[in-house]
């Protein structure tokens, strides 16, 4: 079980795929949905159609273009946005995240969902979840033409936002974007070692983790009783 020291804690920093939302969604889509409509349309068998998005995908990994809906439509001449919503029955939140979210609420901390998805990706996933309820504020990297791997990120989302990186908790299921978070400055991280429900846990080194909001909720419960009793 991952032990934070809450009382340090003044702003959460929230990924959102395999952290808040269940990445079987996405899994999903780019690993057979997609494959399967090319085959459908190129008449290739599927698996040589997934080996050639895989290929497609690892040119791009970690850039933004990786995460483009837009760019993705050019390079393979489909609807991406259609062909999400033929899923969108997948996009579920993580049985365990609305109390984690709802405990870190009621803290009164500076709550923000900083994602590499793409603006439309986003939309669509609050439509499906009302995600926005539960968070101060929403951000995609997009916006500033860079993502979570590149520290020009980082140093553009602290001038956006003003963080103070010292009490500033940084959650994801990305051990790389963890590193990256940790390389900026960010003095508390939390790895997720289970994005996708259907996956085997991954294995996170250098970071607390978990597998469980539900393990974090009486320490932030705890906090937040605490800084009441002293006002």
């Amino acid at each position: 079980m991952a032990l934070l020291p809450w009382h340090k804690i003044e702003t959460v920093l929230l990924d959102m795929d395999g952290t808040l939302l269940d990445l079987h969604f996405d899994n999903r889509f780019w690993l057979h949905h997609i494959p399967q409509k090319l085959a459908d349309r190129s008449g290739k068998p599927f698996a040589q159609c997934q080996q050639e998005i895989k290929d497609a995908y690892a040119e791009v990994y970690g850039q933004l273009e990786w995460y483009c809906l837009d760019y993705w439509a050019e390079k393979l001449d489909l609807d991406i946005m259609q062909a999400k919503r033929e899923l969108v029955h997948l996009i579920k939140m993580r049985e365990d995240c609305i109390p984690f979210l709802d405990a870190l609420k009621a803290s009164q901390r500076e709550v923000v969902l900083v994602t590499n998805a793409h603006p439309g990706s986003l939309s669509l996933k609050v439509e499906m979840t009302q995600l926005d309820e539960h968070i101060n504020r929403l951000i995609s990297t997009h916006q500033f033409g860079v993502s979570k791997e590149f520290q020009s990120l980082w140093q553009q989302l602290q001038a956006e936002l003003g963080f103070n990186p010292a009490t500033t908790l940084f959650v994801d299921d990305s051990e790389r974007i963890l590193d990256a978070a940790k390389e900026f400055g960010i003095a508390y991280t939390l790895g997720i070692t289970n994005p996708d429900s259907q996956m085997p846990e991954n294995e996170i080194v250098g970071h607390p983790h978990t597998n469980n909001y539900h393990d974090l909720l009486s320490s932030i419960i705890e906090d937040n009783f605490s800084a009441e009793s002293c006002k």
